[in-house]
């Protein structure tokens, strides 16, 4: 695959050593009731490049706190304006100072201290013009394949995404991991009926420790959430059972070792394909149900360094990333047609047989250095700006277990 090997692109060069294939200036709101000064900023800022995210509670949840931490260092990000109300636990003081130690433009303010909603705005307005002026200067870099890490997760998923969205993906993150970069798949919950699979990958005998805590630990989340990972609307697009839908989720890894498995906002330590667990830890499961949706898991996936995200969609979804670009595949080619403003890539190819898996992946990687390279993807070049940090119990890594 000669453009794997042959492919480059201009990246931004972060003070911490990592590069980013975006430039942009985030503004995190850390209460609810700041939501609405920071979503004003953004709209009025007039420029692509400022994006929101925040956290809606004003108690202490270190499991957002860490994936806003993460959202921060991410390479994408190049400055950081943190707006506060000025009651709330997560203090925006916290969120500059670590923008600031990563090299990054940094500044906060509380609403209550500015005098209100106007001028906030016009104060945050005004710094963030001076960061993208700043940014501008951002020294650029070469990247290739090799320094990228890209996150992978479905939804929306008919009888095709295991047969070909999923499948183009795999083929890709093999390729990928072979140029020396790293791939995230996530949604341990649909791999429900496949941990023999999964515990035959593992790269050693620690990771398959993990990865039989962390499959255990999803199927009693199911269990006591009493609802497994399939929808009605997975049943519509030619899908029956939890298995099935777990068997196409799965193919979207590949085939290559297992390196070890993830907690939301930790990164991988070295390239190779990496599982991310999203799924609560077992003595916290009794707080809540989590509110899981495509939204999260594509946050999920960014929390943990990925510069891209891929959303593979059977039935088709119209979803963006605020940090990372989020390029939406799908192996149904009448999806494709019907919402072709929406849908980056056509996996359906390689069912009307006008495409092999290895071609298509082919494709899917050029579109990728095209992406990586600047050109927006679908959900940028429409403004879809989703992002969704919402509360979870989850410890910071997988508990050490050597047996699988």
């Amino acid at each position: 695959m000669s453009d794997f090997n042959n492919a480059s692109w201009l990246g931004y060069a972060r003070a911490n050593g990592t590069k980013g294939i975006r430039n942009r200036v985030l503004v995190i709101y850390t209460v609810k009731c700041a939501e609405f000064v920071a979503r004003e900023i953004v709209g009025r800022s007039g420029s692509p490049d400022v994006e929101l995210i925040g956290f809606d509670g004003c108690t202490d949840n270190q499991y957002a706190v860490r994936q806003i931490i993460s959202l921060i260092r991410h390479p994408n990000v190049g400055a950081v304006l943190a707006v506060g109300l000025g009651c709330e636990y997560m203090q925006p003081e916290w969120l500059a100072k670590i923008a600031a130690e990563e090299g990054k433009p940094a500044e906060w303010f509380f609403i209550q201290d500015k005098g209100g909603t106007k001028p906030s705005v016009q104060h945050g307005l005004e710094w963030t013009q001076s960061a993208l002026a700043a940014l501008k200067d951002t020294p650029r870099v070469t990247m290739t394949f090799a320094d990228l890490i890209i996150g992978g997760e479905c939804g929306g998923s008919d009888y095709t995404s295991g047969l070909a969205g999923n499948v183009v993906v795999g083929r890709f993150f093999d390729r990928l991991i072979e140029q020396g970069g790293a791939a995230i798949f996530e949604e341990i919950v649909e791999a429900i009926g496949l941990d023999a699979h999964l515990l035959s990958r593992a790269a050693n005998d620690k990771v398959r420790g993990q990865l039989r805590y962390t499959y255990d630990k999803a199927l009693d989340y199911c269990k006591h959430a009493r609802q497994y990972s399939i929808s009605p609307g997975n049943f519509a697009g030619g899908l029956s059972t939890i298995e099935e839908k777990s068997m196409g989720a799965v193919i979207k890894s590949g085939t290559k070792p297992i390196q070890g498995v993830l907690k939301v906002s930790e990164k991988p330590s070295s390239p190779g394909l990496w599982l991310l667990d999203s799924t609560p830890d077992p003595y916290y499961m009794d707080f809540g149900i989590t509110n899981p949706s495509d939204n999260e898991g594509l946050m999920d996936l960014t929390s943990c360094g990925a510069h891209l995200v891929f959303l593979v969609t059977g039935r088709g979804n119209v979803v963006g990333n605020a940090v990372a670009p989020c390029i939406k595949i799908t192996g149904n080619a009448d999806t494709y047609a019907r919402m072709a403003g929406d849908m980056d890539f056509n996996a359906g190819t390689i069912l009307d047989g006008s495409c092999s898996i290895e071609e298509s992946a082919l494709d899917l990687a050029r579109l990728v250095a095209e992406t990586a390279s600047g050109a927006p993807s679908k959900s940028e070049a429409l403004g879809h700006h989703e992002f969704h940090i919402i509360y979870k119990y989850q410890e910071k890594e997988v508990p050490p277990c050597e047996k699988g």
